[in-house]
């Protein structure tokens, strides 16, 4: 052999092998596209499922919102009773700060007439007391005089 036929020999060899990279390329090139078609398939099938929810969920989102405008309402509502609920609670506690002070200013006024009126009941019965005290002094005294002028007239026959 010759070095030309060794050279045919080896560009068919060569030709031979990239014609066997060029079909497992083809193959693999082949395969990948079946497999972005499956990927393309499941991504088809997944947005027709999600669409709906999606819907639903933006309707469901609408509701919710609608209801939070409602509750912020009744809170609006809440917030201008409790408002009104201080108020009179801050004009309860003026009448009773006011009817305490009545109450003190009566009881002062009450109470000195009464304190006099006590204390004159105390004097009266502390002064009926003394002459009670004194009288029976005085009838002690005189029945002790009597007693020793009854015992000189014995005495002194």
């Amino acid at each position: 052999m010759d070095g030309g036929e060794i050279g045919q020999i080896a560009a068919l060899i060569a030709a031979g092998a990239f014609l066997l990279l060029v079909l497992l390329l083809a193959r693999a090139i082949w395969r990948l596209g079946g497999t972005v078609d499956a990927a393309t398939r499941a991504i088809n099938n997944l947005n027709e499922r999600v669409a709906p929810m999606l819907g639903n969920m933006n309707v469901t989102i609408e509701n919710v919102n609608t209801t939070l405008g409602q509750v912020q309402t009744t809170l609006d509502g809440v917030n201008s009773q409790l408002a009104k609920v201080d108020t009179m609670t801050a004009h309860a506690q003026t009448v009773t700060a006011n009817i305490a002070n009545l109450a003190t200013v009566v009881s002062a006024a009450a109470a000195n007439p009464l304190v006099k009126v006590a204390a004159f009941g105390y004097g009266v019965r502390k002064a009926a007391a003394a002459r009670r005290h004194a009288e029976e002094e005085r009838e002690v005294r005189a029945a002790l005089k009597e007693q020793r002028r009854a015992g000189r007239r014995r005495g002194g026959r």
